[in-house]
């Protein structure tokens, strides 16, 4: 059985298209990498692969609906996952209503360990969002 994990809502002052085209190549996500971090990751439009401490893991989009969501699957990971990422009305058409949702087949010993980290991390990728296009 998958264990699911919903992030926060926060608020982006981006609008929905503005958000969505941020995500939609897998190119960027390479972008918001830092430097030291991005030796081992290849990516085109549709997926990125990297590897980490000695484990390759893939990730491709598997459906685009424009300016509502993305989902995300693995692709060559050491476990099937999926990750959508939510772009919804907002309190103003400025406004973009961004959330995540992870659906993740993991054993019991790591959904123990990752369980709460997964959730905190998809929390903070929103919080990041909410930052960033407030500065």
């Amino acid at each position: 059985m998958a264990a699911e994990y919903t992030s926060k809502h926060g608020s982006v002052r981006k609008t929905k298209a503005e958000l969505y085209m941020a995500f939609v190549d897998m190119r960027n996500f390479v972008q918001m990498l830092p430097e030291d971090k991005k030796e081992g990751v290849k990516a085109d439009y549709d997926s990125i692969e990297a590897t980490v401490q000695g484990f390759t893991i893939g990730v491709r989009v598997a459906r685009r609906e424009p300016y509502s969501l993305i989902e995300f699957k693995d692709n060559n990971a050491p476990f099937a996952f999926s990750v959508i990422f939510h772009f919804d009305d907002g309190i103003s058409p400025a406004y973009t209503d961004f959330w995540i949702e992870v659906s993740a087949e993991l054993n019991m010993m790591m959904k123990m360990m990752l369980g709460g980290k997964i959730k905190e991390g998809l929390d903070k990728i929103v919080d990041a969002m909410v930052c960033q296009a407030t500065n």
